[in-house]
């Protein structure tokens, strides 16, 4: 159990019993009101700033569970929300019919044609290990238990795969998803070619996905990990991180985080209440060039932990070593046309060992390679051209957005000078909750025709407990 107590939203109002009934006939998995045993399990988020309270959840087992829900909510006039991990979950969904995709895991792995066709709730761990049995991978993220679709469609970032194979999103090759009409639709480049389009970076905004089909790469290994420095050494890290970047190949794969992490059981006691500059490697390359190419962040100066060695791709997320138990998390981000110098050192005045910070990460990615190049299949994945990300987040009770978007904002704001006006799908959070807010995700003309395909699949906005895009 996390230490954090959720703070419980109003109760929806209740739905005629005889619905709710009905709905249970329909439904195979579970169907749960809030007086429910099993509805506080069944509506439970990974993000726990938030405690979700819909009028009912639908425990889906299947697309025809999800095709009955979404009828029943749009018969009725209910916004419907999504739950798969609940990494995103940021939105209340008081009054609202809410999806739970969580037994909907089925995986298929085609060698041959080297794709995965995956349930709407299949994690990234699962995903990974599935397709390395057959000397595959995905285009996996930082985190092992992110639900895979959710990712790949708000682009996937892949900060072991991403500069040399792009976005994940640009591996999505079909799709089933259930609309707000209640129909099941088979869709990729060739049918319902909008709808495609739109759901690769409009996320669930046009509909519940309950398959999904990417293409996968021959990656089995990797030669990566982290290396750790103390505060000491953070000029000397940050100036020969900045050097590396400028030609890396696009195999090779490094950002860096300022850590604050507290004592609990899955932070190592070398790393507990102090600073520490993590910076993360993967190179797809021989084990031999990928020491030559870390050797000068490692000439800067004794490790408090180097774990950077050759890897399986199954270890992943030993790279970044994201928390896999729920916590309640504030983010925010910007994108970055360059990080000089001045850059590097306006973030250390910021964020740096001198500074008293809510913040318990922030981070520098480097993007470029093929993360610039523009897809074989066109998507509404935007901004290609950053060449860094600089990402924030903040650990803390629920309800304590207000007093952390200050400090959070300032870390954004030193580095102003640098940053374009984009932002990143995946990367929206709960500070982006108005329209205007998500607009920035996207070049003008691509938000346009977002809203026209909202507008032909999703007039009424049922689906809008999200980063949402209005029909209007």
């Amino acid at each position: 159990m996390n230490a954090y107590t959720a703070v419980p939203h109003a109760l929806a109002d209740p739905i005629d019993p005889a619905d709710i009934a009905q709905l249970k006939q329909e439904i195979a998995g579970p169907v749960l009101t809030s007086t429910d045993e099993g509805y506080a399990e069944e509506v439970m988020t990974w993000n726990l700033t938030l405690t979700h309270r819909p009028a009912v959840v639908v425990g889906a087992t299947s697309a025809a569970d999800v095709q009955a829900a979404v009828r029943f909510a749009a018969a009725r006039d209910l916004p419907i929300a999504v739950l798969a991990t609940g990494h995103g979950a940021v939105f209340s969904t008081d009054h609202a019919v809410l999806i739970n995709l969580r037994r909907i895991q089925s995986i298929h792995i085609d060698a041959s044609a080297q794709t995965a066709t995956i349930g709407g709730a299949v994690e990234a761990q699962q995903l990974v290990e599935a397709a390395s049995r057959v000397g595959l991978a995905p285009l996996a993220g930082s985190s092992p238990n992110v639900g895979f679709v959710g990712y790949a469609l708000g682009g996937g970032l892949s900060p072991t795969l991403g500069r040399s194979h792009g976005y994940a999103s640009d591996h999505v090759l079909a799709a089933e998803i259930v609309t707000a009409d209640g129909t099941l639709r088979r869709v990729d480049a060739d049918h319902e070619p909008d709808l495609f389009w739109a759901m690769r970076g409009g996320k669930g905004n046009f509909g519940v996905i309950t398959e999904l089909t990417v293409g996968l790469v021959p990656i089995t290994r990797v030669y990566g990990g982290g290396l750790f420095f103390s505060d000491a050494y953070v000029d000397g890290v940050l100036e020969a991180y900045r050097r590396l970047v400028t030609e890396a190949p696009a195999e090779l794969s490094v950002s860096f985080a300022f850590l604050r992490l507290p004592a609990v059981p899955f932070v190592p006691p070398p790393l507990q209440n102090r600073f520490i500059l993590h910076v993360r490697v993967a190179y797809l390359g021989s084990e031999d060039e990928g020491q030559r190419l870390v050797a000068p962040l490692r000439a800067v100066g004794p490790r408090v932990i180097d774990t950077v060695d050759e890897m399986p791709y199954t270890e992943f997320a030993a790279i970044h070593a994201d928390p896999v138990d729920p916590v309640p998390s504030y983010e925010t981000s910007v994108l970055l046309s360059d990080f000089p110098a001045e850059a590097a050192r306006a973030l250390v005045d910021v964020a740096g060992p001198a500074v008293d910070s809510p913040a318990l990460m922030v981070e520098i990615r480097h993007l470029e390679g093929a993360l610039a190049r523009p897809p074989i299949t066109p998507s509404a994945i935007d901004h290609r051209g950053a060449r860094f990300q600089l990402f924030a987040v903040a650990v803390a009770g629920p309800g304590m957005e207000q007093e952390l978007r200050a400090p959070l904002k300032a870390i954004m704001g030193a580095l102003e000078r640098w940053a374009t006006r984009g932002r990143q799908v995946n990367f929206l959070t709960g500070f982006d909750q108005n329209p205007d807010a998500v607009k920035p995700a996207y070049e003008p003309a691509t938000y346009e025709r977002l809203v026209q395909i909202k507008r032909a699949y999703d007039p009424q906005n049922l689906f809008r407990i999200n980063h949402n895009i209005p029909p209007t």
